[in-house]
């Protein structure tokens, strides 16, 4: 068979995503916070942009241009010209000022001062430590302890590890560790639940036997609150089992949690929804977000087509082009924005009015079917977007979920459904714990709902439930 080359003419269709199209998209997925970096980072880089000043009247004259191209001087007094301005009188006033102290002071103020964060636990720690122990040798392995615990204040590596680090013995730094553990708070330093639990009961004032026998040798069974089997095991009354569980129970396992460098996250809406004579308006939360418009003197330059140089010109269009599609991109995610919010409404009031408990199911295809969009689209527009509603601030995704089936014929939220899982465990008698499969047999009987053994239990995954027996107390 023989090959040969020729040219042919072949006509295809393609979808080409220009940049412009390319950051329409991916404005429409912003959050809140990245959308304010972004308008800013515009107005940095695009001067036909500025922001309105609420406030602040505008200028209504804009600098002219003479023929040449150039702006006017002070001296030349033709309309349009820019007002003269007394810059040594000007200077003259400034430099009138006198600070009220000395230079030396101003020189010697560090902003950075006023900076401060949280403290962390080994901050803590060896604050306590330098304020206690003067051994040297001592400070130095308690030092090498405190760096090594996690933020739950457990000890992360074994002695001998340490030991290998520090050039110390272990029985060195197993004094230092015993050190470690008298601080504050009580209960760090330890090497797992059981030694953590025994440091916290060694430092009550009165000691408790019993609850140290059971942490000591019966860890498993108060996992599983089967007071019972320790009772049992131990030889005493099942009260005294139970009040010593009791005990046990409100030590903390996780000491130096408090001290964790977690900041709280406070989340502002993009969408409020507000109820006014009895109907749902939906609002767009523009609060801080700056508001964008075309330079008027930027605008002018355009209109003077004979007095500009074709260089200036042609940079003052092609900017003036990327800021009309990024302005015309911020107003189509609002749009957007808006419609799918709306949409909301439509189908979730009996939510807005009732709470969770009359939650409907709903999927992406459904509101783009309805606001005659993409389904990607209502997927961006959603994204990382939080809507402040009568029931209070929920995610946007929050409202999009598949329904369970119901005996009814209907479906029923899925949301709904693990939250009348919550609802059952928390009524429970905690001497009878709900199964899963009496939970699967109760949703049926009373709600209707036909879901499976698995399923509940994954949800109760989902809430940080535990089993029955584990749940289970005696």
């Amino acid at each position: 068979m023989a090959f040969e080359a020729k040219l042919s003419l072949r006509q295809t269709q393609k979808m080409v995503m220009t940049p412009m199209l390319q950051q329409a998209i991916s404005l429409l997925q912003l959050s809140r916070l990245e959308m304010l970096q972004a308008l800013h980072q515009e107005l940095e880089e695009n001067p036909i942009l500025e922001e309105v000043t609420e406030g602040i009247e505008e200028l209504e004259d804009v600098p002219d241009l003479n023929a040449a191209g150039e702006e006017p001087t002070p001296e030349s007094n033709g309309e349009g010209s820019a007002p003269e301005i007394d810059w040594e009188s000007y200077l003259q006033d400034a430099s009138d000022y006198r600070p009220s102290v000395r230079r030396e002071e101003i020189e010697r103020f560090d902003s950075e001062s006023l900076l401060t964060r949280p403290g962390s636990l080994q901050d803590h720690l060896l604050f306590q430590l330098h304020l206690t122990v003067r051994d040297p040798e001592l400070l130095g392995l308690g030092s090498l302890i405190i760096g090594d615990l996690d933020d739950n204040g457990y000890l992360r590596s074994s002695l001998p590890e340490l030991a290998s680090l520090g050039g110390a013995t272990p029985e060195s730094l197993e004094a230092a560790l015993r050190w470690v553990q008298t601080l504050d708070p009580t209960g760090v330093g330890a090497r797992d639940l059981r030694e953590c639990l025994l440091i916290q009961l060694g430092a009550r004032p009165e000691r408790h036997e019993l609850a140290e026998a059971i942490v000591s040798g019966h860890l498993h069974e108060l996992e599983r609150r089967q007071a019972g089997k320790i009772a049992d095991a131990l030889g005493v009354p099942l009260t005294e089992a139970q009040e010593a569980v009791a005990l046990i129970v409100s030590l903390e396992p996780k000491p130096g949690k408090t001290f964790s460098g977690e900041e709280p996250r406070y989340i502002t809406p993009d969408v409020n929804i507000h109820k006014i004579d009895g109907r749902y308006l939906v609002t767009l939360n523009e609060e801080g977000l700056p508001r964008l418009r075309i330079s008027r003197y930027y605008r002018e330059i355009l209109s003077r087509r004979g007095s500009v140089p074709r260089e200036a010109r042609g940079y003052v269009e092609e900017k003036m082009r990327s800021a009309l599609w990024f302005v015309r991109s911020i107003e189509q995610r609002k749009r957007t924005l808006v419609k799918v919010c709306e949409s909301l409404v439509k189908v979730q009031r009996d939510f807005l009015d009732y709470g969770i408990s009359r939650l409907k199911p709903l999927t992406l295809r459904e509101v783009a079917d309805d606001i005659s969009m993409h389904e990607s689209t209502v997927s961006r527009v959603t994204t990382s977007k939080y809507v402040q509603t009568p029931q209070g601030l929920f995610e946007l995704k929050y409202f999009f979920h598949r329904g369970v089936p119901s005996t009814g014929g209907d479906t029923v939220s899925s949301v709904k459904v693990k939250d009348l899982v919550r609802r059952y465990l928390t009524a429970e008698d905690s001497q009878k714990p709900l199964s899963d499969q009496r939970l699967v047999e109760i949703l049926a009987r009373v709600n209707g709902v036909e879901i499976a053994r698995r399923t509940v239990a994954k949800y109760r995954g989902q809430l940080k439930i535990p089993s029955s027996n584990r749940r289970r107390q005696f």
